[in-house]
């Protein structure tokens, strides 16, 4: 959800990207970026649906979120804000409350496993103080009272581009790979005021793991683990073909029966002269039974006509 389209700008420089720093090592809106909501699409409304999943039956799966209770989620928000509020589109705002009970309906409704809550804005961290569901991690950028400020300015665009805390933790995230074996300990551990000038702060009384065995890639696009379940129907594996030791040798090929049938057993000559004797006989009687009844149809035929002549 971007409510402002950075990389389409007309102050864009450099239009379809979006840079974090003015070395432009890398571009935040790459391919791989897919935005699903954009513009005035990002309501409070829209927010707390797509959290929920109270969303209207014409509204697409690509805007849904399709998650259950073994999902883990990893929600990021940035903007103006102050304390327990955070503002959309600078003429609504969303609520530390409204939030909470979001995640609760979640909860309620097996929506997720695990939560990782993360925003970056002035006293962000009120914004997680009025959680009260189960497995959530929140981390925010700074205390009440406190500003969040911004990393440096890029000079081609004439605004600042992240802020000094995202500038922080996106570091930390290039080092991690997806087999990354660091903790959500390890990036808290990482925090540091002389770096980011205001205090981040951690809320993890929620959450139901130690924070040195929940591992980053948990939330952020570790490798996919495959559950292993029990087959429904027993599949017997088919016998290996016969082996020949002379490789021109043809291998015989097997009768081919009806599915569902049984195979029929060989007969012997005379089984077989009597089963065809058999056979004929019934034939033979058939014949004889329609041209008696040819006969007698031929006969009644014959015996009303000569009453007519008479």
């Amino acid at each position: 959800m971007l409510a402002d389209d950075a990389a389409c700008n007309s102050r864009n420089k450099f239009p379809g990207c979006v840079y974090p720093n003015a070395g432009r090592g890398i571009d935040l809106y790459g391919d791989n970026i897919e935005v699903d909501y954009r513009g005035y699409e990002v309501t409070v409304e829209n927010f707390i649906r797509v959290l929920t999943g109270r969303m209207e039956p014409s509204v697409p799966r690509s805007k849904r979120l399709l998650t259950d209770d073994r999902s883990n989620i990893f929600v990021y928000m940035t903007g103006h804000g102050g304390n327990e509020f955070l503002k959309f589109q600078d003429n609504e705002e969303i609520s530390a409350f409204d939030i909470a009970d979001a995640f609760e309906q979640m909860w309620q409704k097996k929506r997720y496993n695990e939560i990782f809550f993360m925003i970056d804005t002035c006293q962000a961290n009120t914004m997680y103080s009025k959680f009260y569901s189960p497995n959530i991690l929140a981390t925010g950028s700074s205390r009440i009272h406190e500003n969040s400020y911004s990393y440096e300015n890029d000079n081609d665009i004439g605004v600042a581009v992240i802020d000094s805390y995202t500038h922080h933790v996106l570091q930390f995230m290039e080092g991690i790979n997806k087999t990354s074996q660091a903790s959500m300990q390890e990036l808290f551990d990482t925090y540091d005021f002389d770096k980011i000038h205001s205090h981040p702060g951690v809320r993890s009384d929620l959450f139901g793991r130690d924070l040195k065995q929940a591992l980053i890639t948990d939330f952020f696009g570790g490798v996919s683990r495959a559950e292993v379940t029990p087959p429904l129907f027993h599949v017997e594996s088919p016998q290996s073909p016969p082996q020949f030791d002379d490789p021109h040798q043809e291998v015989p090929a097997e009768p081919v029966h009806p599915p569902d049938q049984t195979t029929p057993e060989l007969l012997t000559p005379y089984e077989l002269f009597v089963s065809q004797k058999q056979l004929s006989d019934r034939d033979a009687r058939r014949s004889l039974r329609a041209w008696l009844a040819i006969g007698i149809l031929v006969g009644l035929v014959g015996f009303v006509g000569s009453k007519r002549t008479r």
